[in-house]
């Protein structure tokens, strides 16, 4: 049964106006569900009884069931959900003393096994819709008020594009969320077709590019995503994505020690990006993901690097780890209970 959390006000006012329903109940509806944080259509109190029924006929409301949760010591909060089909995805709540930010995911598993990143050790499955999407916020703004969104989670968002841009927009809405654009960031790996398409999106939400290496050769073994989007093509869709929307870009950049974290490394990185305006670099010690024999570097070496970026004028902020102890890095809750989804499919 499809989930009335997909359906935008306009679809919503469509359904009912063919019910013979007036158009407004659209709007009584949407605020049970985003505003009054309604789980059950019975609770609708404003709505006829007939229409509740109705309602509960022919759509669902939450497709996804919260299997398990552990929390760190920072306050980082992690969800591991089960959907309809028996898959997992999990979503993370990040609060600090400024914010408190969701962490979703788009997809179950991902296809461009990282070599840093826990999402695609267990592969690909499929994409998620764009109700599974925002259940994922609703259920975490019901825990803790959210304020910020950053489709950072598992899988890669631009592969998914039509969901998660219709999700954005929804959770956007005055009727909804009324989650400010520029609080929301859509983060890619590097699907350059997808920056280029964001171009013509009349939204102002914030994009972040993982990058990671400086070198084709080098991100080509940490992202195989690379060898189909060298790094001449993003980068130049990156520039035209700048110029033409006036946007910043954050470029992401997991130092990984033996690797990238160099001043080498850095040397190339400035020669890549300072012919770009309106950029960023937020650089991320490497989380240990003992699936990817990776770690981080020391803190000598981290601060060297971003010293570098400092001297040749390009803005670096350092990302504080958070959840360590509770494995809070994509795809590590989902791995390391993958048992659950066996139990669940029994």
């Amino acid at each position: 049964m499809e989930s009335i959390t997909g359906f935008s006000l306009g679809e919503l006012e469509h359904v009912l106006i063919s019910w013979g329903e007036q158009a407004f109940r659209a709007d009584q509806i949407f605020s049970w569900i985003y505003k009054k944080k309604a789980l059950d259509f019975s609770s609708m109190s404003d709505l006829s009884a007939g229409l509740r029924s109705k309602l509960k006929d022919n759509f669902s409301l939450f497709v996804i069931k919260p299997v398990k949760s552990v929390k760190s010591k920072d306050g980082t909060e992690k969800f591991l959900f089960a959907l309809s089909d028996g898959d997992l995805i999990e979503s993370v709540i990040i609060p600090t003393d400024e914010r408190v930010t969701a962490c979703i995911s788009t997809q179950v598993g991902c296809k461009y096994k990282c070599s840093f990143c826990a999402s695609g050790i267990s592969g690909f499955r499929r994409n998620l819709t764009c109700a599974e999407i925002i259940q994922q916020i609703l259920f975490l703004n019901n825990r803790k008020k959210i304020t910020h969104i950053v489709f950072m989670g598992t899988g890669e968002p631009l592969d998914n594009y039509d969901a998660v841009l219709k999700a954005i927009r929804i959770i956007n809405s005055k009727e909804s969320l009324n989650i400010g654009a520029r609080r929301i960031t859509i983060s890619t790996s590097g699907v350059a077709p997808g920056i280029r398409k964001l171009i013509g999106e009349d939204l102002q939400f914030e994009l972040s590019v993982s990058l990671h290496s400086a070198d084709d050769a080098v991100r080509s073994k940490l992202m195989p995503i690379n060898k189909i989007y060298p790094l001449n093509i993003l980068i130049s869709a990156c520039g035209e994505y700048i110029k033409k929307t006036g946007r910043q870009i954050t470029f992401e950049y997991v130092l990984i020690k033996n690797l990238n974290s160099d001043i080498h490394s850095c040397q190339k990185l400035v020669a890549l990006i300072q012919g770009l305006r309106l950029v960023k670099v937020n650089l991320i010690p490497a989380n240990i993901v003992k699936e990817c024999r990776i770690e981080p570097p020391g803190k000598i070496e981290i601060q060297m690097f971003r010293n570098h970026l400092s001297k040749h004028k390009i803005p670096a902020t350092l990302r504080k780890s958070r959840g360590e102890d509770i494995e809070a890095a994509c795809g590590q809750l989902r791995l390391s209970n993958s048992n659950i989804k066996n139990q669940i499919s029994k």
